[in-house]
């Protein structure tokens, strides 16, 4: 029988600093670490189960570890500014 060995890669990732604490909150009542936490979950949403992050089943805590829907907030432009942007435009 083969044995398999996987090496560990390091990431960089940034969240919302009020999303971390909860979810290193959850992953010690697990009795596991942040990083295992974010590996199981990036491993279920890329085993080919799903095809999209619709199809993919989220639970409770999950929801509440996750932030609200992002809305984009646009500066309002002045007349000057776009008058400027069409010259440069021609």
């Amino acid at each position: 029988m083969e044995s398999l060995f996987f090496m560990d890669a390091k990431v960089t990732l940034s969240f919302r600093a009020d999303i971390i604490a909860r979810a290193k909150e959850y992953a010690e009542a697990q009795g596991i670490s942040l990083s295992r936490l974010t590996e199981v979950l990036l491993s279920r949403l890329v085993s080919g189960e799903y095809r999209s992050l619709d199809d993919f089943p989220v639970s409770d805590w999950v929801n509440s570890l996750s932030e609200p829907e992002a809305s984009y907030l646009r500066k309002p432009r002045s007349s000057k500014s776009m008058r400027a942007e069409m010259r440069s435009k021609k």
